[in-house]
């Protein structure tokens, strides 16, 4: 379909060389999504805030897109909640890769729109712990978890911003950074080791050689022990 087909279908409206309709990823009651025809594509854009992956999400749903590719399929779904473990949102893991955040519209069902209250993965978790790794996404802290460690991430990838509230979750413990063996993974977690100096009891850079992730790294036979000599090596900075 084209934009134009599409917002038809949405009782959509023309607009300069595009078309709005209201959007059907939120209780949309003001026209917020902008459809337009671009090298053969059609490009969608909530004003409203909704991801542009949630939007796309909804329309296959409603048979409303159509593409020579793979449907994308949800993968996972990782729970963010908050320190009494209530649910807050959802990032949803796409396949073909995607990703995006929902969280409950308290009817049993879902708004396709990022939180409005950001916290860090398993916060509770966070909270109670002396000391926390953080990781790039949230695959990876799973596998952290799963290997006995306390591990955390923020949706968004690695050009999320870092929030004060992060900070503050984290303030007086003991952090291990573990950052994607790339520039992006690198450059964030100096990010975050900048917003958590002075605020929390130590830092650790460990940054794993010859693998993309921490993920990696165990599925090649390496072990928590020898995470942990890591860590015990690692130039860790007090603060």
């Amino acid at each position: 379909m084209n934009a134009a087909e599409i917002a038809q279908h949405l009782h959509g409206r023309k607009s300069g060389a595009g078309w709005m309709a209201r959007c059907p990823s939120h209780n949309d009651k003001n026209p917020s999504l902008s459809l337009r025809d671009i090298a053969g594509k059609v490009l969608v854009h909530c004003h409203a805030g909704c991801e542009q992956a949630a939007v796309v999400a909804t329309l296959k749903a409603l048979g409303l897109w159509t593409e020579p590719r793979q449907s994308a399929i949800i993968v996972a779904t990782y729970d963010y909640s908050d320190e009494t473990g209530q649910l807050l949102y959802q990032v949803v893991r796409m396949e073909p890769k995607g990703f995006f955040q929902r969280h409950p519209d308290g009817s049993r069902g879902w708004i396709n729109k990022k939180g409005e209250r950001q916290v860090l993965y398993h916060l509770r978790e966070v909270l109670e712990a002396p000391i926390v790794f953080v990781a790039e996404g949230e695959k990876d802290a799973e596998t952290l978890r799963s290997c006995g460690f306390v591990a955390t991430t923020n949706a968004g990838g690695a050009k999320a911003p870092w929030l004060p509230q992060y900070t503050e979750a984290l303030a007086d413990r003991e952090v291990i950074l573990i950052p994607d063996n790339d520039r992006p993974g690198r450059e964030r977690a100096a990010r975050i080791a900048r917003a958590l100096l002075r605020r929390v009891a130590r830092i650790v850079i460990l940054e794993l050689e010859s693998v993309k992730d921490i993920t990696e790294w165990f599925e090649r036979g390496h072990g928590e022990l020898e995470l942990i000599e890591l860590v015990e090596k690692g130039l860790g900075t007090p603060t």
